[in-house]
């Protein structure tokens, strides 16, 4: 893991995204899950992302396959459509993820929640997201116009379609 220090949720620039009922409440046992991350911590993490974003979306020949996906629409199904897309790219569940917002504005989770809570981890039209584990073979980025972009390294086998 990463070495970050965490700050309590009351400390974090961005906690009415979770914490603020005009926007959603987080169930405090996900609540619990969110961990916003040190100024320090923060810019550590900020520094360690930048290699990745030397161009849109990532730094060219960074990642062996990138996809993605829009974000265009806040409707119901389309918020669905994003969490399977995000569940198949085969992060395991309980990955330590972390989020880099700004220099300043970072957050350590898990992978689990990033999917269930990804529309109120990232907001269109302000935020830019990365979000990557540990081990840096992958990275997500939800850019503020409106599309996720997932970069990989790792080796994972070909799935198989089939018809029917």
């Amino acid at each position: 893991m990463l070495d970050v220090t965490p700050i309590l949720m009351e400390q974090f620039s961005l906690k009415w995204r979770f914490t603020d009922p005009r926007y959603r409440v987080l169930p405090p046992v996900h609540l619990e899950q969110v961990k916003p991350l040190s100024l320090d911590s923060s810019r550590r993490l900020w520094d360690l992302t930048l290699p990745l974003h030397k161009d849109l979306p990532f730094t060219p020949g960074f990642f062996r396959v990138v996809e993605s996906i829009p974000l265009d629409n806040a409707e119901p199904t389309a918020i669905r459509a994003v969490r399977k897309w995000l569940f198949a790219r085969g992060v395991p569940f309980k990955t330590p993820v972390y989020l880099s917002y700004q220099p300043d504005e970072a957050i350590a989770t898990t992978w689990k929640m990033v999917i269930k809570y990804w529309d109120d981890f990232w907001y269109p039209g302000s935020d830019d997201l990365t979000i990557v584990d540990d081990s840096f073979a992958w990275a997500l980025l939800f850019w503020h116009e409106s599309e996720a972009f997932f970069g990989d390294n790792r080796n994972r086998p070909e799935r198989r379609r089939t018809n029917g």
